[in-house]
């Protein structure tokens, strides 16, 4: 080989050396930056949790439904995290035919992301429009991926077998046998029984929702509560004092005007999402959230307010959730046991012929109130996970027009959720009353009965 060619040769190599040395640099880097762990935050958890409620607005679930959609991917999330964290215990054992959810060993996972991803994935299985869920989870998913695919896929094959668990166990709750169950039989010849209300007269919902396999009650009819008063139409009668308080209270909020506070009240906590709207030959629904997701709000704040981390986030949804999903199998199994009719239909017939309360009716029968029950339940629950007197602005319904309201308590406003139920003209006091007792006693229940910290 010539002189020449020995030099261009050494020249060469010397030119590459540094563009090697920078690949290799770069490399290195890269690999050092992929094994920088992937930080999921409170706030990540609460946006999924919110996109799943903007999901259920838009497929407009039923109360009792909403419940079931929040829970499961809720203990997913827990069950997950209490594996690697000692202050908190696994559900299995705790609710209903619950299993031990599979483990890893792989030293990759990170497990608040594992949690998340296996909580987007159960939520997009169990609403109806899976491609809003889809598109939100790829859009994190791939974030992540970018930041530290291998952390991500390890993250996520865990995730996918505790959703194989769950989807086993899920499938057993009786939910798709209620699906093809009948439709419940209006009793017209009793004048005391439920009938459809204006303006839409919509079947009642969910008749058989007390068949739903229940978490922690050892029955949808444990926490049974008093019978409402006897149905009559005396006016000396109890019964018919209180549909006369309906009217009389609807009447006096009237004069007051729209900035009345009970009318503000009533519509704080409207949380119907059947509400619809006549104009001329049409008929369309408003999309409002559902008493359980006003809740899951309230839980949010509480979080936020205090500063609450991943792990405690996660727990103090899931058991709220627990509570809650309790709650309206218990309600349900009474609604549709009394069959009581409301007070729409009564006031029309014999008082007020034009008379409207100021809510629409929900299409399900009067007692007991469902609100009452379920805010009873997650009020006490949530008093016991972040203590009584714990004050909090409510700024659950700002995104559909309604102003903040602020409590003193959780069990504060679980009361103003339930008398909003007389403010709106679509519940009696008893139910009202009764209800809220009864959402009491199913939240103590789940406190008793969930060891959810070490």
């Amino acid at each position: 080989m010539s002189m020449y060619m020995k030099l261009k040769d050494s020249t060469t190599t010397m030119r590459i050396l540094p563009f090697l040395f920078l690949v290799f640099l770069l490399n290195s880097c890269q690999e050092k930056q992929e094994l920088v762990p992937v930080e999921i935050t409170p706030e990540d958890y609460q946006n999924a949790v919110d996109h799943v409620t903007e999901i259920m607005i838009h497929d407009i679930f039923s109360p009792p439904q909403a419940s079931r959609i929040y829970v499961y991917p809720n203990i997913a999330a827990y069950e997950i995290i209490s594996h690697v964290d000692p202050d908190y215990k696994s559900l299995a054992g705790q609710i209903t035919d619950f299993t031990p959810i599979p483990t890893t060993s792989d030293s990759l996972v990170n497990y608040p992301m594992a949690a998340l991803i296996a909580h987007m994935d159960l939520s997009k299985a169990l609403v109806f429009s899976e491609e809003k869920m889809t598109s939100y989870s790829d859009s994190l998913n791939n974030t992540w991926s970018e930041k530290n695919n291998l952390e991500f896929e390890a993250s996520k094959e865990y995730a996918m077998k505790v959703v194989d668990h769950m989807n086993r166990w899920i499938d057993a709750d009786n939910y798709k046998q209620t699906r093809t169950m009948s439709k419940f039989t209006v009793d017209i010849d009793d004048p005391a029984r439920w009938q459809p209300t204006p303006p839409a007269y919509m079947d009642g919902i969910e008749p058989h929702w007390n068949k739903i396999r229940p978490l922690v009650l050892d029955s949808a009819a444990q926490f049974k509560p008093e019978p409402p008063p006897p149905f009559s139409m005396e006016k000396n009668s109890e019964f018919y004092k209180e549909l006369e308080e309906v009217y009389e209270v609807s009447e006096e909020i009237t004069k007051k005007g729209d900035e009345s506070e009970e009318i503000e009240i009533a519509q704080f906590w409207d949380c119907n999402p059947y509400v619809s709207v006549t104009r001329g030959h049409l008929m369309f629904a408003t999309k409002k959230i559902t008493p359980g997701a006003h809740w899951m709000g309230i839980t949010e704040i509480a979080c936020k307010d205090t500063d609450a981390e991943f792990n405690r986030t996660v727990h103090a949804y899931t058991k709220s959730s627990i509570a809650m999903f309790d709650a309206f199998i218990s309600c349900w199994d009474e609604k549709y046991r009394s069959n009581l009719i409301r007070p729409e239909t009564l006031i029309n017939q014999y008082i007020d012929e034009n008379w409207k309360p100021i809510l629409q009716t929900p299409p399900f029968p009067e007692y007991v109130s469902g609100h009452s029950v379920v805010s009873g339940a997650a009020a006490t629950v949530l008093t016991e996970i972040f203590g009584d007197n714990f004050s909090f602005m409510d700024d659950t319904e700002l995104p559909y027009g309604l102003p903040v309201r602020g409590f003193d308590s959780f069990n504060k406003a679980a009361e103003e959720a339930a008398v909003s139920r007389l403010y709106g003209g679509i519940h009696y006091r008893a139910a009202i009353d009764e209800g809220l007792t009864q959402g009491q006693m199913v939240g103590q229940w789940v406190i008793q009965n969930l060891q959810m910290k070490q």
